[in-house]
């Protein structure tokens, strides 16, 4: 089954204040394998940042200014995510900022039903306890030494290391690159070592193994 981890940044919380997109992130798992395939952009709100949220992830308004606009990329967005499973941390946050996108350009909102919270997976598998990324990170021993501040794709590199291991399956490694000392990017290949390889045996193992417990069961260990 084909997911993406899916995280976004924004000009502030609220999008009844009018608060608008100005990153997105997105890394693509088959079978909870990454892929080579990711979306990721940044975004001309047409708005100001907040002072709040430019210390989260630190994108200036003279940067965001030179950026695409939704309108440019949706239509690429929605052809990435089509028929893939989301998998977002706090889901109703981003889900309500790229709803509101979507709506403002008259397109259908991104069904919830199709979405897994890892807020919610978390919440109901360490109740009472700190369960944010960075709460989740120290947990599970997943290094976000890189997340000085908030960048969609760290997050989302971050976030499928914690959603496997909430899944109960092995901690993923993905590789980091740094590109013009300034925004940290995903490198992501083939290679990478990443989740629990299943071996099938084959029709001879099974029958040498039918042959090796019909042994064992004539004899009388007892004696």
């Amino acid at each position: 089954m084909k997911e993406v981890i899916l995280d976004t940044e924004t000009t502030g919380l609220s999008v009844r204040e009018g608060h608008r997109i100005v990153e997105i992130g997105c890394i693509e798992l088959d079978d909870l394998i990454p892929t080579q395939n990711r979306f990721h952009c940044y975004l001309n709100p047409e708005r100001k940042v907040s002072e709040k949220a430019l210390e989260v992830h630190g994108y200036t308004d003279e940067f965001l200014s030179t950026q695409k606009k939704f309108l440019e990329v949706a239509d690429e967005f929605l052809k990435f995510i089509e028929n893939k499973r989301l998998v977002i941390h706090n889901a109703e946050f981003d889900l309500s900022h790229l709803n509101n996108e979507l709506a403002l350009l008259g397109k259908q909102k991104l069904n919830s039903e199709n979405v897994i919270d890892t807020l919610a997976l978390a919440r109901d598998k360490f109740p009472g306890s700190p369960i944010s990324l960075d709460a989740l990170c120290k947990r599970y021993r997943v290094d976000n030494s890189k997340r000085t501040q908030h960048t969609a794709l760290i997050d989302c590199d971050l976030l499928a290391r914690v959603y496997i291991n909430l899944l109960d399956q092995k901690e993923p490694t993905l590789n980091f690159k740094n590109e013009e000392n300034e925004k940290t990017i995903i490198n992501l290949n083939h290679t990478s070592q990443y989740y629990k390889k299943i071996i099938k045996p084959t029709e001879e193992e099974l029958k040498l193994h039918k042959e090796y417990l019909k042994s064992c069961l004539k004899k009388n260990f007892f004696n």
